[in-house]
């Protein structure tokens, strides 16, 4: 039998209205808002490498003698996350607290790059931009902070040259990629990358995406759209949305050999934890990696899941490991409310008593 409906017919008639209101104001908020930008933080063009750029922040609350802090984001997406707006931004965070900041921008890749690999990204233009920042500040080593897959290449980087990171950060970095809650890992196994590669050369951004947005098909795909109209009466929320879609939307095609054996080696190899990972004739081990390490993760993580990156406190080599649980998201520990506080604060306070 059939209960009878508990629908409120006026109440239906005035969510109805209030959602066409919302919808008729759309137009106006959006020519109101315009085109949005990104990247509140000036910064200089330092060292250039191809298509890699690395850029310094001005500061002028810089600490006298401030060991360098270089951020290595990841590949599949643009790096200015980590400096998207003023009230969003961990690049600012930093800044405030004295850090002398530099960041990666790894550039869009063409097809003239399709046969850059692993030792391309880490030991060229990685390891580039460190030994740029030793010669031009006169020091031996320099801090370290490695983002998602950046931070993967930063491990490495570290296990093969231990002398030239002094501290090393890694934020939502991928470690064990064999958890039993990594969606994304269990997807990718029943992929073939050496056909997926052979055929299409470098992979594209919009077929990378996919594999994303799929993960959380109706959160990310209906339920975030839907919940937009809610924001259609206020500029300012309009704006922070447009502009989290022009970083979702903004992806570098993949280089092709780079993907084919950073996902065999790890996502299908799990390399840090089995072995195997080579990096042209090298095979850095989580064992040499012995500075100090701060490993920062988030419990909501559906991309990284928080096992997956706790596994480094048993596989690294140094004494001094450090954990942060983040309570958010992959994305929600660079933009949120609350990560603009304990984010910088946790990384400043920890190099301070290093």
């Amino acid at each position: 039998m059939i209960a009878p409906s508990s629908l409120d017919p006026f109440r239906f008639g005035r969510e109805m209205a209030d959602f066409g209101r919302r919808l008729a104001t759309g137009p106006r908020t959006l020519r109101e808002v315009g085109d949005v930008d990104f990247g509140c933080s000036p910064k200089d063009a330092v060292y250039r490498d191809d298509k890699l750029t690395l850029y310094r922040y001005a500061n002028p609350n810089r600490r006298k003698g401030a060991v360098p802090l270089l951020i290595s984001y990841a590949l599949v997406n643009r790096p200015y996350m980590v400096d998207l707006q003023e009230n969003r931004s961990l690049v600012r965070g930093l800044l405030a607290r004295g850090e002398d900041v530099y960041l990666i921008d790894w550039g869009y890749p063409d097809r003239s790059d399709r046969y850059l690999d692993m030792e391309d990204y880490i030991e060229r233009l990685l390891g580039g931009c460190v030994d740029f920042l030793r010669a031009s500040h006169g020091i031996d080593a320099v801090n370290l902070v490695g983002v998602c897959q950046g931070g993967v290449m930063s491990l490495c980087y570290a296990a093969l040259h231990p002398d030239k990171v002094r501290n090393l950060i890694t934020t939502v970095t991928p470690v064990d990629f064999h958890t039993p809650d990594n969606l994304l890992s269990r997807w990718v196994q029943s992929i073939d990358m050496d056909l997926m590669v052979d055929t299409l050369g470098n992979v594209p951004a919009d077929q990378m995406n996919l594999c994303y947005l799929m993960l959380k098909p109706f959160r990310l795909n209906f339920q975030k759209y839907a919940s937009f109209v809610d924001t259609l009466e206020n500029a300012g929320q309009v704006e922070d949305f447009l502009r989290m879609e022009k970083w979702i939307f903004d992806s570098p095609d993949q280089v092709g050999e780079m993907l084919r054996q950073f996902v065999n080696q790890f996502y299908k190899g799990n390399g840090f934890v089995n072995g195997g990972i080579r990096v042209g004739d090298r095979a850095p081990s989580l064992r040499d990696v012995t500075m100090p390490v701060l490993n920062i993760y988030a419990l909501q993580d559906h991309l990284v899941p928080p096992d997956a990156s706790r596994a480094l406190k048993e596989l690294v080599g140094t004494d001094d490991y450090s954990e942060l649980a983040f309570r958010g998201g992959h994305i929600g520990i660079y933009v949120s409310s609350r990560a603009q506080q304990e984010v910088p604060t946790a990384i400043c306070d920890w190099l301070s008593r290093r």
